[in-house]
């Protein structure tokens, strides 16, 4: 398929258009016109750009690319060696930060609720990409760290009485530890998220709602790998996850 295919279709399919996001949605580095072979990865480091043009991609996708809002705009260092290497390969960088996080199928907010037995009931949060729901089936906060484990492959870090029962639950792909007041607020027994900071240990403790940091990377894995998985079977191109493991 071409290039500017792929990119309208994508940006359809997650209707990139209506977030107002912190980076550029879509095409941040062109390269060939034609597209064969799709790479995807949580984010667009040097280890992935050399993995993905060393199997051959024609483009890679991800969620985390570049151009951040506030970042220095200056092309050098690692930001000249990563779009030297890009450029050099003709291959293709495409990104989508916030619409990935927040699509009801390949999201990665949907992806993580399936894959750990969350079950959405409606959303909170920054353009609604934060979600609320029941856990299937209620289990002990021990239970459901041990099911994290297994499922995303990396112990998480967990605030709060293990032997608690969790049936309610919010949950937010990355960095969203903002957001754990106001999950405690929907009437939640835990929150799950990427990373965690100082005060939400202390908003744990005195609110008795558990905080479950799983990791950054770990839980934002799913998206990218579905909307990859979503594109080969539309489209018959040929689609390959990597799984670059960080320990954030």
């Amino acid at each position: 398929m071409l290039l500017n295919e792929l990119r309208d279709y994508i940006g359809s399919l997650l209707d990139a258009g209506r977030f107002s996001d912190y980076c550029p949605n879509g095409v941040q580095v062109e390269g060939r016109a034609e597209v064969r072979k799709i790479a995807s990865g949580v984010t667009a480091s040097q280890r992935l750009l050399d993995a993905a043009t060393a199997w051959g991609a024609d483009a890679i996708l991800v969620h985390h690319g570049y151009f951040w809002r506030g970042e220095d705009a200056a092309i050098t260092g690692i930001r000249k060696h990563r779009l030297a290497h890009l450029l050099r390969h003709d291959v293709s960088l495409l990104a989508y930060h916030l619409p990935l996080d927040a699509h009801a199928e390949v999201g990665n907010n949907a992806q993580l609720g399936k894959c750990l037995g969350m079950v959405e009931r409606g959303r909170f949060g920054e353009q609604g990409i934060a979600c609320y729901g029941e856990l299937a089936p209620a289990q002990t906060l021990a239970q459901f760290s041990a099911r994290i484990a297994v499922a995303l492959q990396r112990a998480p870090q967990v605030i709060g009485d293990g032997e608690r029962i969790i049936r309610r639950i919010a949950w937010c792909s990355g960095a969203a530890q903002g957001y754990f007041e106001a999950a405690a607020g929907l009437g939640v027994d835990a929150f799950l998220t990427g990373e965690i900071s100082e005060q939400n240990v202390h908003v744990a403790n005195e609110t008795g709602v558990a905080f479950i940091a799983a990791g950054h990377h770990a839980t934002e894995r799913c998206g990218v790998r579905a909307l990859g998985e979503h594109l080969a079977a539309r489209f018959g191109v040929e689609h390959r996850f990597f799984d670059l493991d960080n320990p954030v």
